[in-house]
């Protein structure tokens, strides 16, 4: 993921900064409601994985996995530092057939790494940041103006200037941010550093499942001011779709989508079983950081520090106002989220609670 919004973390909080409030949420119509919360408090839980009672919770800004009813974490990723942007952390979680599975980033984001966990033993590591050195998938995606005619010296200056060149193509980044276990022993990667959709086989051999498509945004002088780039009011610029979360449904596979730019909507993409081609599934999320799907095909989506969404036939609408929303998982018939109230720049700790 490009700069100026290079780290998830700094994603989320640019994020926040032009959406939320920037428009007027649907009203909660009732049809969820928080039941119960559940012991524990943390700082940034912007990922939790249910494996019957067993609740996982990836706490990103202290870099460590913690089992809901222990304090002693399970496992711990490189030391947080002050600055999201030199951060490394423990981002992703996810539990399948008595397995843990959790990534881990460095500060530089050049190395790194999915965890596989069984009986509290390592049993699997592979390093996807060499991946990403190595084949680079998004390498060919191009970013940018869709039309560098009409990319003015002004402009280009400006957006240089902010961190975000007039025209790219996809560079080697990884800061892999959620994963799913997959029924044949295989895990699911969603790399939203390398803007891609990662499987790692029970042996630890990588491939690609998929690139999610750039995104074009018309710059209104709004977004163009957001973005330091007054002068490229009017040009269309692709953004990058930064993978926010990953979870397999009826038709295959369903991702979340955060683009890497001011003003652009959040998106869901469906791939199709043995497919490699996202199709749009809904857009215009403000904050799109984490879904869950039921066996039966209703997606709910969160919108950051807002609340949680149900994916309807013509859109979206809202269905539980969370203050501080981070993250919703559905098991077992049952729906969970997570709060982080943090990551807003708010008070109060990260809490998982039980939705009905």
């Amino acid at each position: 993921m490009r700069a100026p919004l290079r780290s998830v973390a700094a994603a989320l909080a640019a994020v926040l900064l032009v959406s939320v409030g920037a428009g007027t949420a649907a009203a909660d119509d009732g049809r969820l409601r928080v039941t119960k919360t559940l012991p524990g408090s943390f700082v940034a839980p912007l990922q939790i994985a249910v494996d019957g009672r067993q609740v996982l919770v990836a706490d990103s800004a202290a870099s460590a996995l913690y089992r809901i009813g222990s304090d002693r974490p399970i496992a711990r990723g490189p030391a947080p530092a002050a600055d999201p942007e030199q951060s490394g952390d423990l981002a992703a979680v996810d539990s399948a057939r008595g397995r843990i599975a959790y990534t881990t980033t460095e500060a530089d984001h050049r190395n790194t790494y999915l965890t596989v966990l069984r009986h509290g033993q390592r049993q699997l590591r592979v390093n996807l940041g060499a991946y990403e050195r190595r084949v680079n998938p998004d390498g060919r995606t191009a970013y940018g103006a869709t039309d560098p005619s009409k990319v003015s010296r002004a402009c280009a200056a400006e957006l240089q200037q902010s961190g975000v060149p007039a025209s790219y193509t996809g560079q080697r980044d990884s800061h892999p941010y959620a994963v799913v276990g997959l029924r044949d022993g295989s895990w699911l990667v969603a790399d939203a550093g390398g803007n891609d959709l990662l499987r790692v086989s029970r042996t630890g051999r990588i491939s690609t499942v998929a690139v999610l498509p750039a995104q074009p945004v018309h710059l209104t002088p709004a977004l163009a001011a957001e973005l330091h780039a007054p002068s490229c009011a009017g040009i269309t610029y692709r953004f990058e779709s930064v993978p926010t979360d990953v979870e397999v449904g009826p038709g295959g596979i369903h991702v979340t989508t955060l683009p890497g730019g001011a003003g652009a909507p959040g998106s869901v993409y469906r791939i199709p079983w043995g497919s490699h081609r996202p199709h749009l599934v809904a857009t215009g999320f403000e904050g799109a950081v984490n879904l869950a799907v039921a066996p039966s095909g209703r997606i709910w989506v969160v919108e950051l520090g807002q609340g949680i969404d149900v994916v309807t036939g013509t859109g979206h609408r809202r269905v539980l106002d969370l203050p501080g929303a981070a993250s919703v998982e559905w098991s077992g018939g049952r729906l969970y989220a997570s709060t982080a109230p943090a990551v807003l720049g708010q008070q109060g700790a990260g809490r998982v609670v039980v939705l009905r």
